[in-house]
């Protein structure tokens, strides 16, 4: 599934409304369950449709899947969720989800958490809303990493790069062999996070990328200069024109051959391949640029589903919500998709490719785990600073003190507006 943010339809109001901090009573009549959908890409439709199927057959109910385009289902989603919503609709964790929380959208499904079993203490908490409850079923996270072809680094006799130096050494070497280093399209607005997620964790550490985007770090501080004076030394070997360009046509041109490495997350590049040239896809973790951090952080989103506040079929809901907590409905799901990794302890991982069984090992070895910068702060910063920052950046990279300067101050404004 392409990972699209939230943009524009979640700072609607942002900061300007106080928001309820106890919700009302979820209430509805049923009528028939109804799944609000962004799976508009081929492979995680079909992969969801699977799943839906095997609830069908075991309750002998049906769900209705309204499906959307990806990208509008996310700009939209304060539209939809305030006008009328279907009863259950995907989403992600954490701040993504506690927004929505907050704002009395959602349903409390607390009373199921307590019958789940297979998830762990972290993933209840990526589900939990700041008034303590239970909001999100996750069904499965894609780690972030740096994907390339493995016949090219075979063929061209590239080594893993494991530092920074290493890193830029190898984007000058791709260069010099006629690739283009890194194919990148920040089009949409957050493919590039990603990049930055990786470069603050690792030059400045998972606690103080965390704060930084809680509000609590200054975005002028030396250490964040420091990050996008790294990223504007590897620039030069990134695609030109990132800002006109989307995330499936910059993949291409990694299926293609064309470039060497991209950074994003599992799910995303290998839609762009062939099924013929899928098992060459591979990846490495982000290179460390500090000892002192390694590569301790990785950037791991969990994508789930919700329950809307007006649910019209509230029983429905929960029980199609129960199901899609088990391992036979991830199971269900990982048969047509396998670009993502299951969250419950109890699915199936005996079919998982290599990159997934990769997958799991970065992740399960990591000392801390983001959600992604537009999940890990507030939406309203994310949309209508961060991703208007980082393109500007990449359009014109030298004026680093203005940049920073200009994010402090707006965040200022928005982290002091609630």
């Amino acid at each position: 599934m392409s990972r699209r943010t939230l943009l524009r339809g979640a700072a609607v109001g942002a900061g300007a409304v106080a928001l309820p901090s106890v919700l009302a009573a979820c209430s509805g009549a049923p009528g028939g369950v109804t799944m609000g959908s962004n799976a508009s890409d081929p492979v995680p439709k079909k992969a969801f449709a699977a799943a839906f199927t095997a609830y069908e057959k075991k309750s002998k109910k049906t769900v209705r899947v309204n499906t959307v385009n990806h990208e509008n289902f996310q700009e939209n989603i304060n539209r939809y969720l305030q006008g009328t919503p279907d009863d259950v609709f995907m989403w992600f964790a954490g701040n993504r989800m506690q927004y929505f929380a907050q704002k009395g959208l959602l349903c409390d499904i607390s009373d199921l958490w307590r019958g789940f079993d297979g998830f762990s203490d972290a993933l209840k908490k990526q589900s939990t809303g700041l008034d303590g409850k239970q909001y999100l079923v996750p069904y499965y996270y894609y780690p972030w990493a740096v994907f390339h072809r493995k016949s090219v680094f075979r063929e061209r006799g590239y080594d893993i790069p494991k530092t920074f130096d290493q890193y830029r050494a190898l984007a000058k070497q791709m260069q010099k062999d006629g690739l283009v280093p890194f194919a990148f399209g920040d089009k949409d607005g957050w493919p590039a996070m990603g990049t930055f997620d990786y470069l603050n964790m690792r030059a400045n550490g998972y606690d103080f990328h965390i704060a930084l985007l809680r509000g609590e770090k200054s975005w002028n501080s030396p250490q964040v200069k420091q990050v996008f004076d790294l990223w504007r030394g590897l620039l030069p070997y990134h695609q030109k024109g990132a800002n006109g360009r989307t995330w499936q046509e910059a993949a291409q041109t990694l299926a293609q051959k064309k470039a060497g490495m991209t950074v994003l997350g599992l799910p995303h590049p290998g839609q762009q391949f062939s099924a013929a040239d899928r098992e060459d896809l591979d990846f490495f973790p982000f290179p460390e640029i500090d000892p002192a951090h390694g590569q301790d952080a990785v950037e791991a989103p969990i994508d789930g589903f919700l329950m809307s506040k007006k649910a019209k079929d509230r029983d429905g809901a929960k029980e199609l919500l129960k199901f899609l907590a088990t391992p036979q409905a991830e199971d269900s799901y990982l048969k047509y998709d396998p670009s993502n990794v299951a969250v419950n302890s109890g699915a199936d991982t005996a079919a998982y490719t290599p990159l997934q069984k990769k997958a799991v090992q970065l992740v399960s070895g990591a000392r801390q785990i983001s959600q992604f910068l537009d999940r890990d702060t507030r939406p309203d910063f994310a949309s209508t600073v961060m991703i208007q920052a980082i393109q500007q950046f990449l359009n014109k990279p030298d004026d680093i003190d203005g940049l920073v300067n200009d994010i402090e101050r707006q965040k200022k404004q928005i982290f002091s507006a609630t």
